[in-house]
């Protein structure tokens, strides 16, 4: 039996990942069903005419515990679950963060207390997307990473290193494949423990390529 994929694509806004997320998961289906767990005011619904899928609009909070038991649940019926995006269940609503800031504010400022009841919510989140018996891929939102440096007129200047993903350092350690898309919906293959895959570039148009490599891995 093959294991499932654990799979996440980052991207800003506009960079195709719902797209590219569901087009990985026709591929990992096999004939499948598809659930997308949608934070994004069911967005996905705009991709209805092009993928077979059903929806599950999450509103607030977006609470990881919560998101850990959807998932596992899911896997008994769905080939693939898609989370689009795990951000939310970092920093939007009820996210990680403000069960931080909740339990923090409880202990009176105590931010050590926050995290004490906020890390084993963001573990159980990771263990129930890792647990499931379903094929999961969740996607990102990310944001520009900058470093000052100083220009040749002497003058400081701002200078992008690359993209980081809205969600907690080193998430990304947990998936067998993290790609970034860029603004022409290239797919980076960042970190991946299939050497298919590793350090190669992908146009948006072979994220189906791309997953059959993933898949015949598997």
């Amino acid at each position: 039996q093959a294991v499932q994929a654990r799979s996440a694509l980052a991207a800003p806004a506009g960079g195709g990942k719902t797209d590219t997320a569901l087009t990985m998961a026709r591929v990992l289906a096999d004939g499948g069903q598809i659930l997308v767990i949608d934070t994004e005011r069911d967005s996905a619904s705009l991709y209805a005419d092009l993928f077979d899928f059903d929806s599950l609009p999450w509103e607030p909070p977006f609470d990881p515990r919560e998101l850990a038991s959807a998932v596992v649940e899911a896997g008994e019926k769905y080939a693939v679950v898609i989370v689009d995006s795990l951000s939310h269940f970092w920093m939007g609503e009820g996210g990680t963060l403000s069960v931080v800031d909740a339990a923090g504010a409880r202990a009176k400022g105590n931010s050590y207390a926050g995290w004490k009841e906020g890390t084993p919510a963001q573990n159980d989140m990771i263990e129930g997307l890792l647990r499931t018996r379903a094929h999961v891929i969740a996607t990102m939102r990310s944001k520009s990473e900058y470093v000052l440096e100083q220009g040749s007129n002497g003058k400081t200047v701002p200078r992008r290193i690359g993209m980081a993903p809205v969600q907690r350092d080193g998430i990304e350690f947990e998936f067998t494949v993290t790609a970034e898309l860029d603004y022409e919906h290239n797919i980076i293959v960042d970190k991946t423990r299939c050497h298919l895959l590793a350090g190669r570039m992908f146009s948006g148009p072979k994220a189906e390529e791309m997953t059959l490599l993933l898949k015949g891995w598997l």
